[in-house]
């Protein structure tokens, strides 16, 4: 167990259980509820240098907060991207560079937002429940080394808010 040095460690410490246990989910705009993920979000990043507890925690905050019905990461590896930390039913395990949504935005390097997957060329179908998706690709030294995949019951669910605000929390993580 760690042993705070001083107080302000124990606050931190304090803090970091605190955290770890219970997040604090809110109601209001979805500017507000982004705002207070957020913060909370660097909270749990803060200090924890391992990559794959570090997605967990954020896909876990953002289906707390949210309620989305599928979030997680795709992670690159050996040209094709590989089912990373998730929340939400099971999912498709490797992805084509260019195929479905994910792969597209990996290709494209660059936010896809789909307000109706059915309409999307060449969507792979993880869910027939899945009605929208907006897709995050994650760069580490301007390469594409991921993506952050969001999935939604309900049509036209996205919009450039979360575009904002998605791209912000992928930038906080350290790869």
């Amino acid at each position: 167990m760690p042993v705070a040095r001083d107080n302000k460690q124990l606050q931190t410490l304090v803090y970091f259980c605190y955290m770890a246990e219970d997040l604090s989910i809110i109601s209001g705009s979805k500017s507000e509820q982004y705002q207070s993920i957020i913060s909370q979000i660097q909270g749990l990043l803060e200090g924890e240098t391992d990559l794959i507890a570090n997605l967990a925690n954020t896909v876990a905050a953002l289906k707390q907060q949210f309620g989305w019905f599928w979030v997680g990461f795709y992670l690159v590896k050996d040209n094709e991207l590989v089912l990373g930390p998730f929340q939400g039913p099971v999912a498709c395990t490797r992805i084509r560079k260019g195929r479905g949504v994910c792969g597209s935005a990996w290709e494209q390097a660059k936010t896809l937002i789909v307000p109706d997957v059915e309409k999307f060329p060449g969507h792979i179908a993880c869910s027939g429940f899945s009605k929208s998706e907006i897709v995050i690709p994650v760069f580490f030294k301007n390469e594409v080394v991921g993506v952050l995949d969001v999935d939604s019951e309900n049509y036209n669910q996205f919009d450039s808010a979360d575009q904002i605000y998605l791209e912000e929390i992928t930038g906080l993580l350290n790869f």
